[in-house]
């Protein structure tokens, strides 16, 4: 007579789930205001909503995404507690977009095999993250499947909700000609484009322990620094009537003139000076390693600018004040006009389905 099959020898191990539970409750825990109900391990996480009732019209936004195969480098380096950065700047930080205050979050992990150890790791950074943008971690999963990953292997996801005034809202209704453009800088690649990036480093034969001159560290350690967390500070400025904040754009897959296109009302183009900032040297190695045309690079990768903030010119410099207090680099990147004034050429519109205004790059990157 065979042995008989049980859960644990079919590859699933509860008890290491439990653990793992207990290993990264307290950081969740910490993600708690007096507005989150229960404790860890619920079916579903509960948030009092009172506050809302404060809102003349509430409008909920709620935004979710992954990490990309950047996950792949963090196992490759068995470094699991900066991914959760990745992930709470790439959902948080397109809700603020529209001027909302992200209130809560969730996670979904799925792996190949639970090592408690490592699934608290991943949850303890995704919590300090959230802590840094002002959002309740109140609930997540954690999901085991052998046979469809390896026992090493995992990926992340999760969402958000958040809340903004009706008459709040920021976008391209608000963007007007004469607006200037405000780059808020990169800590890094962030979390997309790591396909190019991979294969780059792949072809190269570069190992990830390799020390690399232009940055200070190994070629892994650079490759994995967390996404910059704009949320605080995106809310800092628009919540500044002085400033007066008109839209927000969050560069992420497809890079800035992609991103900035979709917050631009039809009928006007943004001017983007490319020399207005040095690009950070990750870029420019990846561009030289691989022979990576910078058409290509400036579609896929940031560039070093992570947010850009719309604005009137008279808010400007009390927008580079607020960000330089608040130790984020930020400078003018362009400024907003009117199609009438623009021959048309090298205008880049009508990006991820977006019908609205356009973007032209001018003049050459500058590098170290």
């Amino acid at each position: 007579m065979s042995e008989p099959i049980t859960y644990a020898s079919a590859g699933v191990d509860t008890e290491a789930g439990d653990k793992a539970v207990e290993l990264m409750k307290d950081a969740v825990r910490a993600t708690h205001g007096p507005q989150v109900l229960g404790g860890v391990g619920g079916f579903a996480g509960l948030y009092d909503a009172t506050a809302l009732t404060r809102y003349r019209k509430p409008l909920l936004a709620t935004s979710t995404d992954g990490v990309g195969t950047k996950v792949a480098l963090a196992q490759a380096m068995d470094v699991h507690d900066t991914i959760g950065f990745d992930l709470v700047g790439m959902v948080v930080d397109d809700i603020v977009v529209v001027g909302a205050e992200p209130l809560f979050m969730t996670d979904y992990i799925a792996c190949g095999s639970v090592v408690p150890e490592r699934i608290a790791d991943i949850v303890r950074g995704i919590a300090s993250a959230c802590s840094a943008a002002g959002t309740a971690l109140v609930g997540g999963e954690t999901a085991e499947h052998p046979g469809l990953l390896d026992p090493d292997e995992y990926d992340v996801a999760g969402a958000a909700t958040g809340v903004v005034e009706a008459d709040a809202v920021l976008g391209p209704e608000r963007v007007q000609a004469g607006d200037v453009l405000l780059a808020m800088g990169s800590s890094g690649l962030h979390s997309n484009g790591y396909s190019l990036v991979r294969r780059v480093i792949s072809v190269a034969g570069w190992e990830l322990d390799r020390d690399v001159p232009e940055f200070g560290r190994s070629l892994g350690a650079e490759l994995l620094e967390p996404t910059r967390v704009y949320a605080a500070d995106c809310l800092a400025l628009a919540r500044d009537e002085q400033i007066g904040v008109h839209a927000f754009t969050h560069v992420t897959g497809g890079g800035l003139a992609a991103n900035l296109a979709r917050v631009l009302p039809a009928g006007l183009v943004a001017d983007v000076d490319r020399s207005s900032w040095v690009v950070p040297p990750v870029f420019d190695v990846v561009r030289r390693l691989g022979s990576v045309p910078w058409s290509d690079l400036q579609n896929t990768l940031n560039l070093g600018i992570g947010m850009v903030a719309v604005l009137p010119q008279a808010g400007v410099d009390a927008a580079i004040r607020m960000c330089a207090e608040r130790g984020m680099p930020a400078w003018v990147l362009g400024h907003v006009h009117s199609a009438e004034d623009s021959d048309g050429s090298d205008v880049i519109s009508g990006t991820k389905g977006v019908q609205g205004g356009g973007v032209r790059l001018l003049g050459e990157y500058r590098t170290s």
